[in-house]
């Protein structure tokens, strides 16, 4: 079975080509079963890989770094973090047609962290601050900067100021784009972050927190990993958490009114995802419905 496309020219990969893969570099695997995962990430195709394993290959080429810096980072972080997170077993080589390095990673048993998943919205907030914070906490020596092998996560929020604006008026009719500007705006006006850079996993959704026995047990896919501002991973709070968790995550956090604001720009960003993914991922469009719809109820709350 191929991965299902996400993007005009991205490479081609199915069980055959990652059989042949594990076949020609890691033949101790090569007899495991290997069946599509369907995953709601954009970056990569993934393939189930026996009972507890998964092999990850880049279907794009601006994908193509996070193999090793994955390889390189989730080591040093793991053993800070309250939950878990994928440590590579093993790195592939470009091989039988495919072009790029890939990974295989551990497997984790799960679903999708959301509501009908968790037992105690509240809990589940609680419980990833805890992780957020641990990963703020963790030594930040020679780690990456935000650029474009991050999408530019934890940059001050000013520098993707052209970004936004030019995918607002892509959405006249079917956003207020009025009230997405006037909250863009606020969170613009924010104080931008004068702490030290921190570590942020730049892409903390649902699809890449793992739920298991109702409650939060691993969270997975760091191609967004980098250092910068905090409140590139606030953007939770308007995906997976409302009104008493919100609040709770926000308390557990700790974070300042400006923190708070940049958050929620950081949110908005989801505007972006819109057309790119309109034909392609109608899951990723209607998450970025959602979570804008949610911020600028929040904005305009004055919450």
């Amino acid at each position: 079975m191929s991965a299902h496309k996400m993007h005009a020219d991205e490479v081609d990969t199915d069980v055959s080509l990652v059989r042949r893969l594990l076949a020609a570099q890691f033949p101790q695997w090569a007899d495991l079963p290997v069946e599509h995962a369907s995953s709601g990430g954009t970056d990569h195709a993934i393939y189930r890989l026996g009972d507890d394993m998964s092999v990850r290959l880049p279907r794009i080429k601006w994908a193509t770094g996070q193999v090793e810096k994955e390889e390189t980072w989730l080591p040093v972080l793991a053993p800070h973090l309250p939950l878990a997170i994928p440590v590579p077993l093993a790195k592939g080589e470009p091989g039988e047609g495919y072009p790029w390095q890939w990974c295989i990673s551990p497997w984790f048993e799960g679903d999708d962290a959301t509501a009908e998943h968790l037992r105690d919205l509240e809990e589940a907030a609680v419980d990833l601050a805890v992780f957020i914070t641990a990963l703020q906490r963790i030594d930040t020596t020679g780690a990456p900067r935000p650029g474009r092998h991050n999408f530019f996560r934890g940059v001050p929020l000013a520098v993707r100021d052209d970004h936004l604006r030019q995918a607002i008026p892509h959405w006249d009719g079917l956003l207020d784009i009025d009230a997405v500007t006037a909250a863009w705006e606020t969170a613009l006006a924010a104080p931008a972050w004068h702490g030290p850079a921190v570590w942020i996993h730049g892409d903390l959704l649902p699809v890449n927190i793992v739920a298991a026995g109702g409650r939060l047990s691993a969270v997975i896919d760091f191609g967004c990993l980098g250092v910068g501002d905090p409140a590139a991973d606030l953007a939770v709070a308007w995906t997976l958490f409302s009104g008493e968790s919100r609040d709770a995550f926000r308390a557990a956090l700790g974070v300042d009114d400006a923190t708070w604001a940049r958050g929620r720009g950081w949110a908005l960003m989801g505007l972006g995802a819109l057309p790119y993914y309109l034909t392609t991922n109608p899951a990723i469009v209607a998450r970025a419905r959602h979570q804008i719809g949610e911020v600028l109820a929040d904005h305009q709350s004055g919450a």
